[in-house]
């Protein structure tokens, strides 16, 4: 068979790709952590094109998905999707999010990460991390069986036939029930956490009935009867996903990055991803088709047919993605870089198997990594090996101070590891929420990155757990954002004590970008607009080659060292940001947010005779119809300013501006409020937070008058907002004020806005059960 190519490319999460499901050749159903499940619909081909509509949102990281065929009840069929928040929601695909599901299945007691229809659409199987799985029956809607005896997270379920469910556990044993809940049989799958389980065709030429995985990256065969009949090596890492092609083929993905397909008991195929780990994969049965879900927020569908691969340059992109993309050091192991082979090896030696790694020893002393084709008897490049250790104890330079700590953090493949600096004089929430907001990263990584402050001593490394061997509860204890672990109180010790947060101290800037991405999109639209005969807004080749090289400024130092570049590039690019099509102005507003933390430059220049505050709010940025990527860059741009002098005594000399803009901006964002801009709006009011209680700014009647414009703004978003990273950063805000100002703002807000009856509701809410977010309500409710 000819092998899988790319087909499309399908980008719009907001966060890791957790769960996928391919119902149909029209249809793909994708599941994030950005607590969104998007529905996928093929617009056209060739080559495949898709758009999206958002089919759920939801309070927390969604995990699992499943799709269960039309029938009478339900001739759409039902969209199956569980998470964080413990409810299994079952709604029609036509239905959008703001739509009330069909049913809200109500039991588990804690995150939901498997779900499986059975073959006959009679009943839905579900597994947990309360060590439980349960049966429900189509229609009905309530637990009908809770499958029990587990002595760990339920990571797998299999709903066999109509009588018989399988379930994979963290106590690394896989177990066989009648749908009564009647144990049948159980085996020891391996000395390793049960990822995986898959049902076999009857005609595989194993025999075998059904397939698991486990953290120990094997996939292992199995007949009904407990026996097994083969083990499948290649993975080098945990294989989190299982699925059967209509060929009876299998497929795998996991920890390594790669999807592999299996033939009987051998590898044909590998395909690695861009990313560091690819969390699931689903089959399309009317076509053979695959679909992915990864790490890198991109949902990527694979095929065998000429007809339906994606255009060749979305595939050579892929390739170089591949090529080019940045391996965690730990995901490799330990190497002995002068034991490696050089480049010659690749063309003097052929692999032994498909998706053999090999590590070769560059010229230039790095580390690549190549995998074997089978298919084109050859080495692929798949990868740079980056490290990612603490520092040795010694003071550590960066951004000219000297630190404790300088830890590095590959969040996200192809990028540079991020920098994290640590003085063990600090608080560590206040280190990692100076992290986090420099880097544009969710504020729910917050305990994650002060529990691994916290906890690594010298010479740590982001990615290895502190002891040895594995952890049977499936999380390693490492540090991955946005992966929290279930909470086993035998494995995991008790933490620390939560620090206090308020009031909050420090400026959240957003900084992270990849600056020659920006570069050549904005020559791209230049091009177009020159295209079009609009000369007047266009740049010549002089402005072109100075907005690039501000760009190359940008990414290599992140501050501004050379002012001539910008006092020529600054206008040119507020002149894009502005005036430019609006559909066209996203490079210039992103490159002007890069700006206002790297030079105080971007704060005192004269943009056609207004300041930046005043030249962007009357471009009309935040005006009906609102383009919502503009306006948030706009406000990002705002919160930005706060790292220079010259900034906030921009943005405090606009705040009434500021504050208005911000609420039209919010009000005509329409009836589904977009996330990525309230949280950009969270951020500035907490910077405006901070900058009315430091300094001895508190107690001035100006700052006084302030605080009351902001404590309306905040307490209107938290009224009405579901998503808990904008309403942690607002919890935040809001807190910082309460607690650091004066009389009059705490009585205002007990009196006129009722705040502590608005934290009374958010607790007793789904948000509430996050412990940020209930912490920093306990600390608001401390100040009255």
């Amino acid at each position: 068979m000819p092998d899988f190519k790319l087909s499309a490319s399908l980008e719009g999460h907001g966060d890791d790709v957790r769960a996928v499901a391919f119902p149909n050749s029209n249809v793909i159903i994708s599941a994030s952590r950005d607590a969104t499940v998007r529905l996928w619909k093929l617009v056209s081909s060739p080559p495949p094109t898709y758009d999206y509509t958002i089919a759920a949102h939801g309070q927390a990281f969604i995990n699992s998905l499943a799709y269960l065929p039309p029938t009478a009840e339900y001739p759409e069929g039902l969209v199956l999707s569980g998470g964080q928040d413990t409810i299994i929601e079952a709604r029609q695909p036509s239905k959008s999010s703001a739509d009330n599901a069909d049913a809200m299945l109500l039991g588990h007691g804690h995150n939901i990460c498997a779900l499986d229809v059975s073959p006959g659409s009679e009943y839905i199987v579900s597994g947990s991390w309360d060590s439980t799985a349960r049966l429900w029956r189509v229609g009905k809607w309530e637990p009908e069986v809770v499958f029990e005896g587990h002595q760990g997270s339920v990571w797998a379920v299999l709903a066999y036939d109509r009588n018989t469910v399988i379930t994979g556990c963290a106590d690394q044993m896989i177990r066989i029930f009648d749908t009564s809940g009647k144990l049948l049989g159980s085996i020891k799958n391996s000395n390793d956490v049960v990822r995986a389980l898959c049902k076999l065709p009857e005609s595989h030429p194993s025999g075998a009935h059904f397939a698991s995985a486990s953290n120990d990256g094997v996939i292992r065969l199995y007949t009904l009867k407990g026996d097994l009949v083969a083990s499948l090596h290649g993975h080098e890492s945990f294989v989190y996903s299982l699925a059967v092609l209509p060929s009876g083929e299998l497929v795998s993905s996991g920890e390594d990055r790669t999807v592999r397909i299996w033939q009987g008991t051998q590898c044909v195929q590998t395909i690695t991803h861009p990313a560091i780990s690819v969390w699931s994969v689903a089959a399309c049965r009317e076509t053979g088709d695959i679909v992915s879900g990864a790490s890198d927020r991109v949902t990527r569908v694979f095929t065998r047919s000429p007809h339906r691969q994606a255009a060749p340059e979305a595939i050579q992109q892929f390739e170089q993605a591949v090529k080019e993309s940045a391996i965690p050091a730990e995901q490799v192991g330990k190497i002995n870089k002068e034991q490696l082979p050089g480049p010659e090896f690749l063309k003097e030696k052929s692999g032994t198997k498909e998706g053999q790694v090999q590590m070769i020893r560059e010229l230039d002393g790095s580390v690549t990594a190549h995998t074997w084709s089978s298919a084109t008897h050859e080495w692929i490049a798949v990868g740079t090996v980056v490290d990612s250790a603490g520092s040795s104890g010694r003071k550590t330079e960066y951004l000219g101070q000297d630190y404790d700590y300088v830890f590095d953090v590959d969040i996200e493949d192809g990028k540079p590891p991020l920098k994290l600096p640590y003085n063990v004089s600090q608080n560590p929430y206040e280190a990692a929420t100076k992290f986090i907001g420099d880097n544009e990263l969710p504020m729910s990584y917050l305990d994650q990155v002060a529990n691994f402050i916290t906890q690594n001593t010298q010479g740590a490394t982001l990615g290895q757990s502190e002891q040895s061997g594995a952890d049977a509860w499936g999380s390693e204890r490492r540090y991955r954002p946005g992966d929290a672990a279930p909470t086993n109180e035998a494995a995991i010790p008790t933490p620390e004590p939560r620090p206090r947060v308020l009031p909050q101290k420090t400026y959240l800037s957003i900084r992270s970008a990849n600056t020659k991405i920006i570069a050549k999109k904005l020559q791209e639209l230049n091009e177009k607009i020159l295209a079009a005969g609009d000369k007047s807004i266009a740049l010549n080749s002089t402005e072109v080659e100075a907005v690039v090289a501000v760009c190359a400024q940008l990414e290599n130092t992140q501050k501004i060292t050379d002012s001539s570049i910008v006092e020529f590039g600054l206008p040119l690019i507020f002149n894009i940001a502005t005036k430019w099509p609006v559909a066209n102005r996203l490079p210039g507003l992103d490159l002007l947010r890069l700006l206002a933390s790297a030079t105080p430059m971007t704060a005192t220049v004269d943009y056609d005779g207004a300041d930046l505050v005043t030249g962007v709010l009357s471009s009309g940025v935040f005006d009906a119809p609102l383009n919502v990527n503009n306006a948030m860059l706009a406000v990002r741009t705002f919160a930005n300013l706060f790292e220079t002098e010259a900034g906030r005594k921009l943005a405090i000399q606009n705040f009434d501006q500021l504050l208005a803009g911000v609420k039209s901006a919010l009000a005509n964002v329409g009836s589904t409020p977009n996330r990525n801009l309230t949280i950009a709006v969270a951020t500035l009011y907490i910077n405006f937070a901070v900058y009315l209680t430091s300094e001895g700014r508190a107690q001035s009647p100006e700052a006084a008058e302030q605080g009351l414009g902001l404590l309306d703004a905040l307490t209107k978003i938290l009224s009405s907002e579901k998503d808990s990273e904008a309403v942690y950063r607002g919890l935040v805000a809001l807190g910082t004020l309460v607690q650091a100002m004066g009389a009059d703002i705490k009585g205002a807000a007990k009196e006129i806005y009722e705040v502590e009856s608005l934290m009374t509701r958010i607790s007793s809410s789904a948000l509430g059960k996050e412990p940020r977010i209930s912490g920093v309500i306990g600390e608001i409710k401390a100040a009255f």
